[in-house]
């Protein structure tokens, strides 16, 4: 099977994502920027996610150009990685809106712990399909970056219940490690082009 209906798909997908979460966003209350300074937490809760859904995308594009057919175990390990970015959203409103209280920073956690690991069994699913020797498992190696990601989650999550802002700090600097693309499929594809 080819692979243009699963990046349709995933990318109308994100971008309903990234609709949602600014459809969330509260209209301040009056015209001055004191209103606007009320609505910090839900707008920095944002741009956050917002950054978050972009990494994935773009990491997400750059190993499906790595793919040349897809089959069954890809489309529904695709499924799960949208499921759980599918619910970046709520938690992002939640936490916006309780001003970063212990829970909902939390279950942020939780789902970027998810989509991370939906991530990686996606990753894993498309070396499978090509082979051990394929473009995307040279890529990527032993992955540490990858690997590495889900246990930061998990050390912000605990984090949160006593420091919010000590998990906040954990989330920035995961996404500050993952803001640039994956320069790695980069090079491994074009090197498959010589």
């Amino acid at each position: 099977m080819q692979t243009s209906r699963l990046e349709a798909f995933s990318d109308g997908v994100i971008a309903i994502i990234i609709t949602i979460m600014v459809l969330e966003l509260t209209v301040p209350d009056g015209a001055e920027l004191g209103a606007l300074a009320a609505l910090a937490p839900e707008l920095l809760s944002y741009v956050l996610s917002f950054v978050y859904v972009g990494i994935y995308w773009s990491n997400h594009h750059h190993m499906l150009h790595t793919l040349d057919t897809t089959n069954g175990s890809i489309l529904w390990a695709n499924l799960h990685l949208l499921f759980w970015l599918s619910l970046i959203p709520f938690s992002t409103a939640w936490m916006g809106e309780t001003a970063f209280a212990a829970r909902p920073v939390a279950l942020y956690g939780v789902i970027l712990l998810c989509a991370s690991l939906a991530y990686l069994l996606l990753q894993r699913t498309i070396i499978r399909h090509q082979g051990e020797g394929s473009v995307l498992a040279r890529a990527v190696g032993r992955d540490s970056k990858g690997l590495g990601s889900p246990f930061l989650y998990v050390l912000a999550i605990g984090a949160s219940f006593f420091s919010q802002r000590l998990a906040g700090a954990i989330y920035v600097a995961v996404a500050i490690l993952w803001l640039v693309p994956d320069r790695r499929i980069e090079r491994a594809l074009a090197d498959a082009k010589r």
